[in-house]
C-alpha cells in the first residue's frame, strides 16, 4: 500500500510545482511590448544618428555642387592715373591743360564653360560615394541588430529549458525529501541534486543578465531609452541560400562598399576632366575709366586678358592627373581583393551552415527524443522502486546537455546566415 502511494504524492507535487512556476512566468510579460526584427531594424534605419549624419553630409553636397557655376567676383580698383607729384601742374594754366586724372576700373575673369561643367560634374557626383557609405553603415547596423536579436531569441529559449529543467529537478529533490523520511534515498545523491538545482538558478541569472545586454544593445541602436523594456518575437526563420549562391558574383558586386569604390573610381575620373581643364586659357575683361584733372577730356580703357598655361605653371595639374589615376589602380585592386575574400568566405560559411542544419536536425530528431524517453524510463523506474536515482539523474543530465547544444547548434546557425545576409546585403 505504501509503495502505490509514492507515485501519486510525487505528481501531485510535480503538478503543484509545474503551475506556480509556470504562473509566475506568465505574470511579468503582460503590459510589455513586442518588437518584431522588422520593426526592430525599421527603427534603426530611422533613428540611428550615424546614418543622419551621412544624411546631413550628403544634403551638404549636393547643396555645395549648386554653386559649382558660378564666376569669380568682379575685382573693383581706383587711384591716380598718371599723375605728376607736383600738385600745381595738375590744374590748367596758360602753358598746359593740366595733367593727370582720377582712375575707376573693373576687371572680370570669364570662366572657360568646360572648367565650370567639370567642376559641377565631380562636386555633383560627390555625394554619391557618402550614399553608398551610408548604405554600407546601415548594413553592418542591420547585421549587428540580428545578431543580437537572435542571440536574444535563443537565450529565452535557454531560459525556457532551464526553468523546465529546473522544475524536474525541483520535483527530483522534493521526491528524494519525502523519501528521506523513510530512510529509502542516499545522501550523496541528494546532494548533488541539490547542488545541480543551484547551478540551474545561477545559470539562470547569468542568461536573464545576458538577455538584458542585448535589450540594451538593441535600445542603443534604436537610439531609444537604454533602460526600456520591450521583448521580441520568438519565431525565426532559416533560409535557403541555394537560389543566392547561383548568383554570388552578381550579387556581390552590387554590395554597397564594392559600389562605393567603383564611384570613387568614377569621382576620380572626373576630377581628372577637372585637372586637365585647367590647362586651357581663360579669358577677362578690363575697363578703365578716368576723371582728368584740369581741362583734359575724359578717357577709358578696354582690355582683354588672359590666362595662358605655360609649363612651368602646370606641372601641379600633370603631377595630381598621374596621381589620380594611380590612385584609381590602387581602388580596382582594392575591390578585386575584397571581392576574393568575400567570395571564399561565403563559400566557407554555406559549407559551415549546411553542416549546422544537419547536425542540428541529428540532436533534434534523432538525440533528445532518446533522452527524453531514456528520462522518462529512468525516472519511472525510480517512482516504482526498480531504478536508482543516480539513473535519474544522469538521464536527466544527459537530456539537458543535449537540449543547451540543441540550442548552441541553432545560435550558430543563425550567426552564420546572418553573417551571410551581412556579406551578400540581403535585408
Amino acid at each position: 500500500m505504501l509503495k502505490n502511494k509514492y507515485p501519486i504524492v510525487l505528481s501531485c507535487l510535480f503538478f503543484s510545482f509545474y503551475t506556480s512556476m509556470a504562473q509566475n512566468t506568465e505574470g511579468g510579460t503582460l503590459a510589455t511590448p513586442t518588437l518584431s526584427l522588422e520593426e526592430v531594424l525599421t527603427t534603426i534605419e530611422k533613428n540611428n544618428p550615424q546614418l543622419k549624419m551621412y544624411d546631413a553630409d550628403i544634403k551638404s553636397m549636393d547643396i555645395a555642387a549648386l554653386g559649382a557655376k558660378s564666376w569669380m567676383p568682379p575685382q573693383v580698383s581706383s587711384g591716380f592715373f598718371m599723375t605728376p607729384y607736383n600738385v600745381r601742374m595738375w590744374r590748367a594754366n596758360d602753358r598746359n591743360s593740366g595733367m593727370g586724372s582720377f582712375m575707376v576700373g573693373v576687371t572680370q575673369m570669364i570662366p572657360n564653360p568646360k572648367r565650370l561643367s567639370s567642376e559641377f560634374n565631380y562636386m555633383n557626383a560627390m555625394s554619391s560615394v557618402e550614399f553608398e557609405k551610408k548604405n554600407y553603415t546601415l548594413n553592418q547596423l542591420r547585421a549587428m541588430a540580428k545578431s543580437n536579436y537572435y542571440q536574444w531569441l535563443v537565450l529565452q529559449k535557454k531560459v525556457k529549458i532551464t526553468n523546465e529543467n529546473l522544475i524536474l529537478l525541483g520535483y527530483m529533490i522534493q521526491s528524494m525529501e519525502i523519501r528521506y523520511q523513510y530512510n529509502m534515498m542516499k545522501l550523496p545523491t541528494y546532494y548533488k541534486a541539490k547542488s545541480q538545482y543551484s547551478a540551474l538558478q545561477n545559470m539562470i541569472v547569468m542568461l536573464e543578465n545576458d538577455i538584458s545586454q542585448k535589450r540594451i544593445t538593441l535600445n542603443t541602436l534604436m537610439t531609444n531609452d537604454k533602460n526600456r523594456v520591450f521583448e521580441i518575437d520568438s519565431t525565426y526563420h532559416l533560409l535557403n541560400f541555394d537560389t543566392v549562391f547561383s548568383d554570388t558574383t552578381s550579387r556581390l558586386n552590387e554590395r554597397s562598399d564594392i559600389r562605393a569604390i567603383e564611384n570613387t573610381i568614377a569621382l576620380n575620373r572626373l576630377k581628372i576632366e577637372v585637372e586637365k581643364v585647367k590647362l586651357l586659357p581663360e579669358f577677362g575683361i578690363r575697363y578703365d575709366h578716368m576723371f582728368p584733372f584740369g581741362q583734359n577730356p575724359m578717357q577709358f580703357n578696354i582690355m582683354v586678358m588672359a590666362n595662358i598655361p605655360m609649363p612651368w605653371s602646370t606641372q601641379m595639374n600633370l603631377s595630381n592627373i598621374g596621381s589620380i589615376q594611380l590612385k584609381n589602380k590602387s581602388l580596382y585592386w582594392q575591390k578585386e581583393m575584397i571581392l576574393n575574400e568575400a567570395s571564399g568566405m561565403i563559400s566557407s560559411m554555406n559549407t559551415e551552415l549546411q553542416k549546422l542544419k544537419k547536425q542540428y536536425n541529428i540532436v533534434e530528431k534523432s538525440i533528445i527524443p532518446a533522452l527524453k524517453k531514456n528520462y522518462e524510463t529512468a525516472l519511472l523506474a525510480w517512482q516504482n522502486n526498480t531504478g536508482e536515482l543516480f539513473e535519474v539523474l544522469d538521464a536527466w543530465e544527459a537530456l539537458n546537455m543535449a537540449q543547451i547544444e540543441a540550442l548552441d547548434k541553432l545560435q550558430n546557425m543563425l550567426n552564420t546566415q546572418v553573417e551571410i545576409e551581412k556579406q551578400l546585403e540581403i535585408k
